[in-house]
């Protein structure tokens, strides 16, 4: 939680803990095949992860075990997001949305209503809103029960589609607010700074592009080493993190909207 370490999945099947520094902290190994999402809960002590292996994985942040295994979908997991800091949702190939918490053996709620993979999902920052986006070419939000009092006229969506566009939704209306161009390839993620003033997307033209939420416009852009995977924040909102085809990981400083980085190359492919 106080941004001094950095978590990262691999297509090797491995979880690894950096420090800022770069060097590696602890490798997490118990996923059967590579490893889709990687999400840190709010408090810092658990990390959670989704795997081709069909399932996801709470880990203890400092010991580096896993607490608990979670086999509920019957394709492989493609994206995890904290509801709070034991409870989470988790999406997959089946088409499928769990709801899980830390000590249950079956899901607290399922989604359905997408037909075809459900690639990404995200709660809102009351964790009273789920949204997810799938391969057909939907988006879906829904409260988390029945007369749930959210008062979301500002809440905003990101979108991010292998169209090369990014979109900004308004979420009480469903209406694009904006629909952001500069990418020339797919974009495979979008991450709001803390404060929701800026959003990061990377795209796989190897390029990390930064917009303010409210004009639209291009505030900074980094290009990387090979095609974005996933861009995230640190807990300041003056960092940005990027995976890349390559095998590496990026961070770029947005204090100053400058371009000072440093690299983690030891995160390869296999």
């Amino acid at each position: 939680s106080d941004g001094t370490l950095l978590a990262t999945g691999s297509y090797d099947g491995f979880a690894r803990i950096w420090t800022k520094d770069g060097n590696l902290a602890s490798t997490l190994g118990q996923h059967k095949g590579p490893i889709f999402a990687l999400k840190w809960n709010k408090k810092g002590n658990f990390i959670l992860s989704a795997g081709v292996d069909k399932t996801t994985i709470i880990w203890d942040a400092h010991t580096g075990e896993a607490k608990q295994q979670f086999p509920f979908h019957s394709a492989p997991a493609l994206d995890v997001d904290w509801q709070s800091n034991n409870t989470f949702a988790s999406c997959s190939t089946d088409m499928c949305i769990h709801v899980c918490k830390l000590g249950q053996d079956r899901p607290v709620k399922t989604f359905q209503g997408h037909t075809n993979e459900v690639n990404a999902i995200k709660w809102d920052p009351t964790g009273s809103l789920l949204a997810s986006c799938s391969d057909d070419m939907t988006l879906k939000w829904s409260p988390t029960g029945p007369g749930t009092n959210n008062p979301n006229a500002n809440l905003m969506l990101a979108s991010a589609s292998f169209d090369s566009t990014v979109r900004l939704w308004d979420v009480e209306r469903g209406v694009c607010i904006h629909t952001l161009t500069r990418h020339q390839e797919p974009v495979y993620s979008v991450a709001f700074s803390p404060d929701g003033r800026h959003l990061a997307s990377g795209s796989f033209d190897k390029c990390v592009h930064i917009w303010n939420t409210q004009t639209g416009v291009l505030v900074h852009s980094y290009r990387g080493t090979g095609g974005i995977f996933e861009v995230c924040w640190n807990a300041t909102g003056d960092k940005v993190g990027a995976s890349a085809s390559d095998g590496s990981v990026s961070l770029t400083s947005c204090l100053f909207m400058d371009t000072a980085r440093n690299y983690f190359p030891g995160v390869r492919r296999s």
